[in-house]
């Protein structure tokens, strides 16, 4: 099976993941962790990622759509992907509709967290001074929320005319959003 998680940076795509992967046995495929992983690499790659990231900008479609197809074989063999921070434009989601397409296969189920914005900045503010990610400032965070609402939010639509956009409540306990995902998942 095939998720998206999709929400706001600070919805809890990651934490949710992870229970995902610690409850189903999937791969995550979160597009941040991947980045990060190149900016800390300090590659080429890394050097191009580390300007866009710390401006609070998207990275190309190129270079995420090149970082998901190198994992994808080790998310079939585990028998799903949750794609965490990916798409994050309607291209983007084209993109993978067509790659999947290519490997006989498809986005099942698209987990939309639904948080209101002062929640997130908090949540990211905290992450921020706990984890030292100089990319989660205030000013940064409130940017990645404009680019968010500007690029990735009309993916609502284009998975909802779809009919796979499933919306959990992501304002109570970790357990409580993970048993709303269950049920979304289960419900399929």
């Amino acid at each position: 099976m095939n998720i998206i998680l999709f929400g706001p940076p600070g919805a809890g795509k990651g934490t949710q993941a992870k229970m995902l992967i610690e409850q189903r046995g999937w791969v995550q495929l979160s597009t941040g962790d991947m980045l990060r992983a190149a900016k800390a690499a300090g590659t080429e790659l890394g050097k191009r990622v580390a300007a866009i990231i710390d401006a609070g900008e998207l990275v190309s479609d190129e270079i995420v759509i090149a970082l998901i197809k190198e994992r994808l074989p080790e998310a079939e063999a585990a028998g799903g992907a949750i794609f965490d921070g990916f798409p994050r434009t309607v291209a983007q989601a084209e993109a993978l509709d067509a790659l999947l397409a290519e490997r006989g296969t498809q986005v099942d189920v698209v987990i939309e967290l639904k948080v209101v914005d002062d929640e997130l900045i908090q949540r990211l503010v905290k992450r921020a001074a706990e984890q030292g990610r100089a990319d989660d400032t205030e000013e940064v965070i409130r940017n990645r929320l404009k680019v968010y609402y500007d690029q990735t939010a009309p993916l609502i639509p284009y998975f909802a005319d779809q009919g796979k956009l499933k919306e959990v409540d992501g304002m109570g306990s970790m357990e409580e959003v993970a048993a709303g995902i269950a049920a979304a998942l289960d419900a399929k």
